[in-house]
C-alpha cells in the first residue's frame, strides 16, 4: 500500500501541487467489484483546499488516472455503518450518497480518522460522523484538544522515510566489518544483538553516573514543557484568530464570485435586450406607412413596400430559447400581427378596387377597337399593377388567404373583361370575313356573340359543261352534288387567310403578355411548388385556387406552372370556343379555307410549343388545331364522297370530269398555301387519298359513259391529271404521275387503233383473213392460191378504196374524233397526228403482206403514203 501511495503522490498529486494524506482501497457496494482508491489530499498553497479524490487504474495500462474529486466542505455525513463491530462498509454523503466497501476495516478506520482530523483542522466540525467509534476519534488526538493535527498529518505522510547519506555510510561500514553477514544472517544478527546489549549496558551506566545532570536536565525539560504549553496556547489563540480571518476571506471570495457572476449575467441580459430591441423594434415611420400609407402613388407604394418588408423581418426573427415567454415579446408579436392583418386588409381592398376600375376603364375603349380588327392593349394596366408586385409577394408569404382571394377576384373581373373584348373582336372578324352584316346572316351569324347557327349550308350543285364543235353549244353532262369547295375566287380566300392570321396574331401577344404579367404580379415563377398539400382542380367557376390550412381542406393546384395555366384558362375561357366558331364559319364559307387554317394554326402551335409546351396558349391552340385538322380531313372525305356520287349525262359528251378539275384547283391552292408549312405530312396523306379516288372514279365514269367512248374519257382525264402533276411537281405523287401518263398513252393508242379499223374496214377484214391462214400454217406465197384470198379478190377489195374514198373516210373519221373530244384538253391534233401515224403503219403493213403473199402480182394500193399525208393535212386545215 505504501508503494502505491508514493506512486500516486508522484504521478497524480505532486504535478497538481497536492499532498496525499490518506488512502483506502474501495469498491462500490452491491455492484460488480471494480477496485479504485479514495484519497484525502490538501493543497500546498494557501488557502488550503481539502479534497477527496477518486483514483482508478487505467484500462489501457498500469498507470493511474484521476477520475473525480469532491471538496471536503461539500461532505455532509460520514457513515461508518457500525461503531462496535468491524464492518468494511461506509457511506460518504456529498451531493448524493456514495456507498463504498473498503478492502479492510483498518484501512477504512485510518481513512475516516484522517477525514476527522482534516475536518477539525480546516472545517471545525462541519461534518457529521455517524456510527464512528468515539475511541477512534479520541485516538486521533492523544494530547488533548490543543494537540495540533499537523503532527499527525506529518506522521501519516512520514510512515516511510528514505535513509540519508550518513546512515547509508554507517551501514556499509558495518557490513564490511561482517563479511559473513550476507552468507550467515543468523550469526550477523547474534553479533548485532550482543553489541546492542553492550551498548545498552554502557548507556545505563552512563545515565546512572550522570544522575545529577539528568535531574538538572529534567527540570530544564519541565520548564521547557511549560514554555511550550504557553506557546501552544498563544498559537491556538492565533490560530483561532487566523481561522476567523480565513472565514472572512472565504466570504469575501464568495462575494467576489457572486459579484462577477452578477456582472456576467447583466452583460448577457443587456445583449439579449439589445437583440430584441434591434430585431423587434419597428420604426414609427414604417408603422405609419402600414396604417395610413398612400397605396395609389408611387412614393406611397414604395414606403408601404419597405414597411411591409421591415414588418416581415421583425415577425420572422429567430427568437432564442425563452424569448417567447417574455410578456414584452408576446405583446410586440401581437402588435406586429395586428399591423400585418390591418395592412393586408388595406392592400386587398385597394387592389380589388383597382381591378374593378380597370374593367370600367377598358370598357370605354371597346367601341374604338370594335371598328378595327385589333384587341385593346392591357400594357398600361399591367405596368400600374406591377408596382404592387413586391407587396403581393409579401401578402403571399404572410396571409395566403387574402392572396388567394385577390387571385380569384382578379380572375373574375378580368375574365368578364376579356370575354367582352374577345367576343367583340371575333364579331368584327366574322363580319370582315363575310363582307357585310347582311351577308353574315346568310351564314347564320346574329347577335353580339357571333355564334354560328343553323345546319351545315347546302353545297352548290355543279354541272360540267361540254362542247360540241364550239363552247357556246355546251350542254349539261354531269351533276356534281354536295361539293365542299365554294365558288369564291382566290382574292376572297386570300382575304380570309389575312383575317385569320390577324386574329391569331392579335391573340398570341395578348395571351403571352397576360401570362407574363400573372407570373410577375402573383410571384409564381420563383418556386416550383406552393406550400402545403397541393392538388390540381379544374373548376373554372372560381374554386380552383385553395390550399389545406389547419383543419379545413381546400383544393389546390400541384405546382405554380399549373396555377398559371389554370388562371389563364379561367381568364381566357372564351378563346377556344370563339376560335372554334370562327373556324366553323370559315369552313362554312369555303371548305378550302381549312387549308389556310391548318397551315396558320400549325405555325402558331409550333411557335408556342417552342416557348413552353405546357403553356395555356400552346394547349389551347393545340386543341383548336385538332378541330382544324378534323375539318381538313372532312373536306378531303367530302371530295372523295362527291367523286363516288358523280352522275354522268347520257346526252352530252363527258370531257374533263369536274372532280378532276377540282383536284387541279385543290392541288394548286394547297401547293401555294403549304409552300413553307410545318405540317406537309397532312397534305401528302390527303393527296394520296384524293388521287386514288380520282383514278378509281375516272375509270368508273368511263365505264358508265354511253355518249363518249371509254378510251376518250380515260385519255382526256388522265392527260389532264398528268399535266397537272407535271406542272405542280408534287414529290409524293411521282408514282401517280407516271401511272397517269401510262394510262393516258395506253388509252390514246387504244382509241386510235379502234377508230382506224372503220375507214378501211373491208381491207382490214381481208388481210386479217390472210394473217389467219398464215397463222394456220399456210405459207405466205401459197395464200394467193386460196380461193377467198386470190389475186382477183385482192384487186376487188383494193378497188373499193380509191384515193377519193380514203380521203372521204378520213374526213368522216376526223369529224367523229372532233365530236368525241372536248375543247378544254385540246387533244384533237395530238389524236389526229397519232391516227395519221397509225394509218401509215397499217398501210406499210398491208404493202408488206402483199409483197410477201402475192409476189410478182403487180397489185398495189390505189393511194400512196404521200397521198395519206396530204389527205390528213388538208382535212386538218379545212376544220
Amino acid at each position: 500500500m505504501t508503494a502505491i501511495k508514493h506512486a500516486l503522490q508522484r504521478d497524480i498529486f505532486t504535478p497538481n501541487d497536492e499532498r496525499l494524506l490518506s488512502i483506502v482501497n474501495v469498491c462500490k457496494a452491491g455492484k460488480k467489484k471494480k477496485n479504485c482508491f479514495l484519497c484525502a489530499t490538501v493543497t500546498t498553497e494557501r488557502p488550503v483546499q481539502v479534497k477527496v479524490v477518486k483514483v482508478k487504474k487505467s484500462d489501457k495500462g498500469d498507470f493511474y488516472k484521476r477520475q473525480i474529486a469532491w471538496a471536503l466542505r461539500d461532505l455532509a455525513v460520514v457513515d461508518a455503518k457500525d461503531a462496535i463491530k468491524e464492518n468494511p462498509e461506509f457511506d460518504l454523503h456529498f451531493e448524493k450518497v456514495y456507498k463504498w466497501v473498503a478492502s479492510s476495516t483498518a484501512e477504512k478506520n485510518a481513512f475516516i480518522s484522517c477525514i476527522w482530523k482534516l475536518n477539525q483542522r480546516y472545517l471545525r466540525k462541519k461534518i457529521d460522523f455517524v456510527n464512528v467509534s468515539s475511541q477512534l476519534l479520541e485516538e486521533s488526538v492523544p494530547s488533548g484538544e490543543n494537540q495540533s493535527v499537523t503532527g499527525g498529518d506529518e506522521e501519516a505522510v512520514d510512515e516511510y522515510q528514505e535513509l540519508n547519506a550518513r546512515e547509508e555510510q554507517d551501514i556499509e561500514i558495518m557490513m564490511e566489518g561482517c563479511e559473513y553477514a550476507i552468507s550467515n544472517a543468523e550469526a550477523f544478527a547474534e553479533k548485532l544483538s550482543r553489541e546492542l546489549q553492550v551498548l545498552d549496558g554502557a548507556n545505563i551506566q552512563s545515565i546512572m553516573a550522570s544522575e545529577k545532570q539528568v535531574n538538572i536536565l529534567m527540570k530544564l525539560l519541565d520548564e521547557a514543557l511549560k514554555e511550550v504549553d504557553q506557546i501552544e496556547l498563544k498559537l491556538s489563540s492565533y490560530e483561532e484568530m487566523l481561522q476567523s480571518v480565513k472565514e472572512q476571506m472565504d466570504q469575501i471570495s464568495e462575494s467576489n464570485h457572486l459579484i462577477h457572476l452578477s456582472n456576467t449575467n447583466n452583460v448577457k441580459l443587456l445583449l439579449e435586450i439589445e437583440f430584441l430591441v434591434n430585431h423587434m423594434d419597428l420604426a414609427k415611420g414604417h408603422i405609419k406607412a402600414l396604417q395610413e400609407g398612400d397605396l395609389a402613388s408611387s412614393r406611397g407604394i414604395e414606403a408601404c413596400t419597405n414597411a411591409a418588408d421591415a414588418l416581415l423581418q421583425c415577425m420572422n426573427v429567430a427568437l432564442r430559447p425563452g424569448h417567447d415567454m417574455l410578456l414584452a415579446v408576446k405583446q410586440q408579436q401581437q402588435h406586429f400581427s395586428d399591423l400585418r392583418e390591418y395592412f393586408a386588409r388595406r392592400l386587398a381592398s385597394h387592389l380589388n378596387n383597382v381591378f374593378v376600375q380597370q374593367g370600367h376603364d377598358q370598357s370605354s375603349t371597346l367601341a374604338q377597337h370594335s371598328i378595327e380588327l385589333t384587341l385593346p392593349n392591357h400594357h398600361p394596366f399591367h405596368r400600374d399593377l406591377l408596382r404592387y408586385a413586391k407587396l403581393m409577394e409579401w401578402l403571399k408569404s404572410t396571409d395566403y388567404g387574402k392572396y388567394e382571394g385577390l387571385t380569384k377576384n382578379y380572375m373574375d373581373y378580368l375574365s368578364r373583361l376579356y370575354e367582352r373584348e374577345i367576343k367583340d373582336f371575333f364579331e368584327v372578324a366574322k363580319i370582315k370575313m363575310t363582307g357585310t352584316t347582311k351577308e353574315s346572316k346568310k351564314f347564320g351569324l346574329h347577335g353580339s356573340s357571333g355564334k354560328l347557327t343553323g345546319s351545315t349550308s347546302s353545297l352548290n350543285k355543279l354541272s360540267v359543261q361540254s362542247s360540241g364543235n364550239r363552247r357556246s353549244q355546251s350542254s349539261s353532262l354531269l351533276d356534281m352534288g354536295n361539293m365542299s369547295a365554294s365558288d369564291l375566287d382566290v382574292a376572297d380566300r386570300t382575304k380570309f387567310d389575312k383575317i385569320f392570321e390577324q386574329v391569331l396574331s392579335e391573340l398570341e401577344p395578348l395571351c403571352l403578355a397576360e401570362q407574363d404579367f400573372i407570373s410577375k404580379f402573383f410571384k409564381l415563377q420563383q418556386h416550383p411548388s406552393m406550400p402545403g398539400t397541393m392538388t390540381e382542380a379544374e373548376d373554372l367557376d372560381g374554386g380552383m385556387l385553395s390550399r389545406q390550412h389547419n383543419s379545413s381542406t381546400q383544393l389546390a393546384v400541384s405546382s405554380e406552372k399549373d396555377m398559371i395555366r389554370q388562371m389563364m384558362i379561367k381568364i381566357f375561357r372564351c378563346i377556344e370556343p370563339e376560335l372554334n366558331n370562327l373556324i366553323a364559319l370559315g369552313d362554312k364559307i369555303d371548305s378550302f379555307n381549312s387549308l389556310y387554317m391548318l397551315v396558320k394554326m400549325s405555325h402558331h402551335v409550333w411557335t408556342a410549343q417552342n416557348v413552353d409546351p405546357a403553356s395555356f396558349l400552346s394547349t389551347t391552340l393545340g386543341n383548336v388545331l385538332v378541330t382544324v385538322k378534323r375539318n381538313f380531313d372532312k373536306c378531303i372525305s367530302n371530295q372523295i364522297r362527291q367523286m363516288e356520287e358523280v352522275k354522268i349525262s347520257k346526252k352530252s359528251k363527258v370531257g374533263i370530269l369536274p372532280f378532276v378539275a377540282e383536284f387541279e384547283e385543290f392541288a394548286g391552292l394547297a401547293e401555294s398555301i403549304f409552300k413553307n408549312a410545318e405540317r406537309r405530312g397532312d397534305l401528302d396523306k390527303a393527296y394520296t387519298k384524293l388521287i386514288r379516288g380520282v383514278f378509281v372514279n375516272v375509270e368508273k365514269v368511263a365505264n358508265e359513259s354511253q355518249k363518249t367512248p371509254r378510251d376518250v374519257v380515260m385519255m382526256e382525264n388522265f392527260h389532264h391529271i398528268f399535266a397537272t402533276l407535271s406542272r405542280l411537281k408534287i414529290s409524293c405523287l411521282e408514282a401517280e404521275k407516271k401511272e397517269a401518263k401510262q394510262k393516258y398513252t395506253d388509252h390514246l393508242q387504244s382509241y386510235v387503233i379502234y377508230s382506224l379499223g372503220q375507214p378501211l374496214e373491208k381491207l382490214n377484214h381481208f388481210f386479217e383473213g390472210v394473217e389467219a391462214r398464215v397463222a394456220q400454217g399456210i405459207r405466205e406465197e401459197e395464200v394467193s392460191y386460196q380461193l377467198a384470198f386470190n389475186k382477183q379478190e385482192l384487186r376487188k377489195v383494193i378497188k373499193e378504196y380509191p384515193g377519193k374514198e380514203v380521203k372521204k373516210g378520213l374526213d368522216n373519221l376526223y369529224k367523229k374524233v372532233d365530236k368525241h373530244l372536248c375543247e378544254e384538253e385540246n387533244l384533237l391534233q395530238v389524236v389526229w397526228h397519232s391516227m395519221q401515224d397509225e394509218f401509215i403503219r397499217q398501210y406499210k403493213h398491208f404493202e408488206g403482206l402483199i409483197a410477201r403473199c402475192y409476189p410478182g402480182s403487180g397489185v398495189t394500193m390505189e393511194f400512196t403514203i404521200q397521198d395519206i399525208l396530204d389527205y390528213c393535212s388538208s382535212i386538218a386545215q379545212s376544220h
